[in-house]
């Protein structure tokens, strides 16, 4: 990313705590949609007490990590299979979060926590690669105290098109795109189970133009989302948000 475009990086009134952060540190680090914005727009419907022990679910380059410990005086245990945790140490160290960041490697399905250990559970950009299986809720919540919450956000469909797919679609489709569901779906998906009450599971509020903005001015790959979200204009695509309580 130029520097020129640093220097326009969009601040978004929805997200003031974002928009105190260095847009090169997040530029450099970025794994998919804007990190903080989806972090604090998860927050913006979801309560985190200072002191909570939060597993922070596929953190990828654990930017959202420190977010959350830094801007909620929460404990953070960063857990991700495929950045490696030495250079997330270096990273949480960096930002001055070393006392309440914790990197971990593991598999989200062979995760080495006790059993209610976790006060919260944060996924940002990562549940969909592991959560939708009929068990996995089961098994995640396993590691969540009593009326714990468990908040997720990740790319999303507001409704199936009915017909074949427009060509923006299938010209980016992959098997990734298969686990971007509505919110609706991932509601009776959950509440199926009879753990958990749903407490949010919507759209994020402009979703899909935040997602649009980050690839638009990060480049770097990002082209082939830009321009499906660009022919889309917010007909189908999003970020869905979940919230719920373990019952």
């Amino acid at each position: 990313m130029s520097s020129h475009l640093l220097r326009e990086a969009p601040t978004i009134d929805r997200y003031p705590r974002s928009n105190t952060y260095d847009p090169q540190w997040i530029v450099d680090n970025l794994m998919g949609p804007h990190p903080l914005w989806s972090a604090e727009a998860l927050l913006q419907v979801m309560t985190l007490r200072p002191g909570m022990r939060v597993l922070d679910l596929g953190c990828g380059t654990a930017l959202t990590s420190v977010f959350l410990a830094r801007e909620y005086d929460v404990e953070v245990w960063a857990t991700d299979l495929w950045v490696d945790p030495t250079e997330n140490w270096e990273r949480i160290t960096a930002a001055g979060a070393a006392d309440q960041v914790h990197p971990i490697r593991s598999d989200a399905h062979t995760m080495p926590f006790s059993h209610s250990f976790f006060d919260a559970i944060v996924s940002i950009g990562a549940y969909n690669y592991f959560g939708t299986g009929a068990e996995y809720l089961g098994y995640c919540t396993e590691f969540l105290r009593p009326n714990g919450l468990i908040g997720v956000i990740v790319p999303g469909i507001r409704d199936t098109p009915g017909g074949p797919l427009p060509s923006y679609l299938t010209d980016r489709w992959g098997t990734d795109m298969c686990t971007w569901l509505s919110p609706d779906w991932w509601r009776q998906h959950w509440e199926r189970t009879g753990l958990v009450t749903v407490e949010t599971a919507d759209m994020v509020p402009q979703g899909w133009l935040h997602w649009l903005e980050t690839c638009a001015r990060v480049g770097r790959g990002y082209e082939p989302d830009e321009n499906m979200l660009r022919a889309d204009n917010d007909t189908h695509l999003g970020l869905t948000r979940l919230v719920a309580r373990l019952s």
